[in-house]
């Protein structure tokens, strides 16, 4: 593929120009629907556009960045960033895997994004207004609901995933037609420029998440993932956490203070003076309805105030002097002159309250509540505290306003939580995932095709052009490991040059040595290399035939068809008298005949000492020690029955005694091909392995070939 990777400053100008399009294009639209009042919100054209041509990173940014503009215009628009960023996700994943060729496919996109838009949108919207947020829909899904057994909830819900449907189907086209006038080698570009290497397939992608994904929680993928699952999940909370408790405590601050002034401005509005009248005659009292309505204004202007009173304390409790009602509440405030107990919070602050001093404020949980409360003195003229003015916030209500500040705050932790999360991912992916997946795979090849050089070589090409430059430590690996394969290959390449010139050299002196033997024999010719080519026919008829799969290696195979002119080196040591003799052996003749078996045996045991025991070296020694074991048992030189000979004496058996039989001796003339076959027929299980014969009977036109090629010789 053609690196795509080479122009960072260029792609990353691209990319930002994209994003910042997106943003623009989501939020004049967006705030062409809020300015109309429109049931739509046409803020996500952007985020698809920037997710189909950048991925899955950049989209996620428009969308977050998109719903900060937004709640310029629109408050609500912050909490709605886990819509955003799941669209451009579904919406990235689409583009990635080509889902967008199909239009069946296309149009489950719309429904899922609509789906998420509506149906996440929904649950959004009652748990910041207790109901749908455009009234046109709130009408609509009362009707609906009223009119069937669909509850107002899921009536709500169907026409928002409607009203998505369209909104939706409008983005993809716009999108579609934005997208399709950018020419194809720049959309490409755009696509694969936050690669960190030489892009991959996604054939190639999807190998490198099966491979470690194979690893189950061992695998670097998923401890990544839980790493930052984890981290994301405890900076989520943490950061909740901080945010409701400073919240809490902001709060209580202010309306702590809230309370305090306002006692304070009630304890000047009295008329200490006239306290004990107020008792005395309550509302008819002058100025008794002037104070009161006062005292209402002050509690209805001191945000978090829920109770206004002025009492006088005396040792047998407290008595109301004014009391503002509550009618949010439901509650009316108490008659002049009523008498209450003193909470058992105020036990302790009774001393102080008798003598008329300033206390601080007080959080009780008793008769009216849970409460927070400010107590200020009202002072007569003469400086003397006759009464109280006290302000109660209502710690339940207190704690319901942080509640929800808790749901608004995780509705917005939660968008950015997906979106640190697939940050995290993203980075993994590009800077870990990919690039030593890449490697992995590459090196597994280079290993896998170590034995043959071109393979080797195409192999360590592909490592090359791997093009990795994260700036890290992971390209110095890769660098490394990109000069460890060049070297490598080189070095087997002198290597194997050596091996075939060695090879070359063993099978010179294999042929050497077996030339002297056969030149003192003066009716073998060209035998062993008859014998040869008849034993590499059984071999590769026993590997057709899928007999004795294990033993037949493409290695052993070669070793064997190497060593196989060696079979009758251990005639070196019988002399020319009994080798060439025109007649019969004698017994005593034949005796000394088969000692050439053992001979061999040992000549060649020496030089598998002498050259660390090379495998065609050892079956060598197999063929020249037991070629004339038979199968029944009744051979030589050890009486080796069945399979307990090596199967490559098996197969130079069928090969030797073949090659005497259609081969002139000085005591015989060549038998016809067709007695010898039937000579090597009635020995199958007896004489011979019926394997190695059936397979040689299977291959009479090579046979043949070999017989018509040395016709002539000899």
């Amino acid at each position: 593929m053609k690196s795509l990777i080479n122009k960072p400053d260029k792609n990353l100008t691209r990319r930002l120009g994209i994003e910042t399009a997106g943003i623009c294009i989501n939020v004049l639209l967006a705030f062409v629907c809020h300015s109309l009042d429109l049931p739509l919100y046409m803020d996500t054209i952007g985020t698809i556009i920037v997710a189909s041509l950048a991925g899955a990173i950049p989209g996620i940014l428009t969308a977050v960045v998109t719903s900060f503009f937004c709640s310029f215009f629109n408050p609500y628009s912050l909490y709605y960033v886990l819509i955003g960023v799941l669209i451009a996700m579904c919406v990235s994943s689409f583009v990635r895997k080509e889902k967008y060729k199909k239009k069946a496919t296309s149009v489950l996109l719309i429904m899922l994004l609509a789906f998420i838009g509506g149906g996440i949108g929904t649950c959004f919207q009652w748990l910041l207004l207790g109901g749908p947020q455009f009234d046109d829909v709130a009408q609509s899904a009362r009707i609906m609901a009223g009119s069937s057994n669909v509850g107002y909830f899921i009536s709500s819900m169907f026409l928002n995933i409607v009203l998505n449907l369209l909104d939706k189907t409008a983005s993809i086209l716009i999108a579609v037609l934005i997208i399709r006038f950018l020419p194809k080698d720049t959309i490409k570009e755009i696509w694969f420029s936050s690669w960190k290497q030489n892009p991959l397939t996604n054939e190639e992608v999807d190998d490198i998440n099966r491979q470690s994904g194979k690893g189950g929680i061992h695998s670097l993928r998923i401890r990544i993932i839980v790493l930052l699952t984890f981290a994301t999940v405890t900076l989520t909370i943490v950061m909740a956490t901080i945010s409701i408790n400073l919240q809490f405590e902001n709060t209580r601050q202010e309306y702590t203070i809230n309370a305090i002034n306002a006692a304070k401005f009630a304890a000047s509005e009295v008329d200490a003076d006239m306290i004990n009248e107020y008792l005395e005659n309550g509302r008819d009292a002058s100025g008794y309805k002037e104070t009161l309505e006062m005292l209402e204004k002050i509690r209805d202007n001191a945000n978090g105030v829920e109770y206004l009173y002025v009492v006088k304390i005396r040792q047998d409790g407290c008595y109301f002097v004014f009391d503002v009602d509550n009618p949010e509440a439901n509650v009316m405030g108490n008659e002049p002159g009523t008498r209450v107990e003193v909470e058992e919070a105020f036990q302790d602050q009774m001393d102080a309250l008798i003598k008329g001093e300033e206390i601080e404020p007080i959080e009780s949980n008793d008769t009216f509540g849970w409460l927070l409360t400010a107590y200020y003195p009202v002072r007569d003229s003469k400086g003397r505290t006759v009464a109280y003015a006290g302000a109660d916030v209502s710690m339940s209500y207190l704690t319901g306003y942080v509640r929800e500040f808790a749901r608004k705050a995780l509705m917005v932790f939660s968008g950015f939580f997906i979106m640190i999360l697939g940050y995290g991912l993203w980075v993994s992916g590009h800077y870990l995932i990919y690039p030593i997946g890449s490697m992995a795979h590459s090196v597994e090849a280079f290993m896998i095709g170590s034995d043959d050089q071109e393979h080797l070589d195409e192999n360590v090409r592909k490592l090359g052009n791997l093009g990795i430059n994260t700036g890290d430590e992971v390209e110095k690996l890769y660098k490394a490991m990109c000069g460890m394969a060049r070297s490598t290959a080189e070095q087997l390449r002198e290597i194997r040059y050596y091996a075939d010139a060695t090879a070359k050299m063993q099978n010179g002196l294999i042929i050497t040595m077996a030339d002297m033997v056969e030149n003192r024999d003066s009716d073998t010719g060209a035998h062993i290399q008859k014998t040869a080519a008849y034993v590499r026919i059984i071999l590769e008829g026993l590997k057709k035939h899928g007999y004795y799969v294990e033993k037949l290696t493409d290695k052993y195979i070669a070793d064997v068809e190497m060593s196989a002119p060696l079979h009758d080196v251990g005639k070196i040591n019988i002399s020319d008298a009994i080798l060439n003799k025109p007649g019969k052996l004698t017994d005593e003749e034949f005796a000394i005949m088969k000692t050439h078996t053992t001979a061999g045996k040992k000549i060649m045991e020496q030089a598998i000492s002498t050259v660390n025991g090379e495998n065609y070296l050892k079956e060598a020694r197999n063929m020249a020690a037991y070629h004339h074991e038979r199968w029944d048992g009744k051979g030589y030189p050890e009486g080796l029955k069945g399979q307990t000979i090596p199967l490559s004496a098996r197969v130079m058996a069928v090969a030797d005694v073949f090659d005497a039989l259609t081969s002139p001796r000085v005591y015989k003339p060549a038998f016809p091909i067709e007695k010898a076959l039937e000579i090597l027929e009635e020995g199958a299980g007896a004489h011979f392995d019926p394997k190695c014969v059936e397979v040689f009977m299977d291959s009479l036109p090579q046979v043949k070939l070999v017989l018509k090629k040395y016709h002539d010789i000899g």
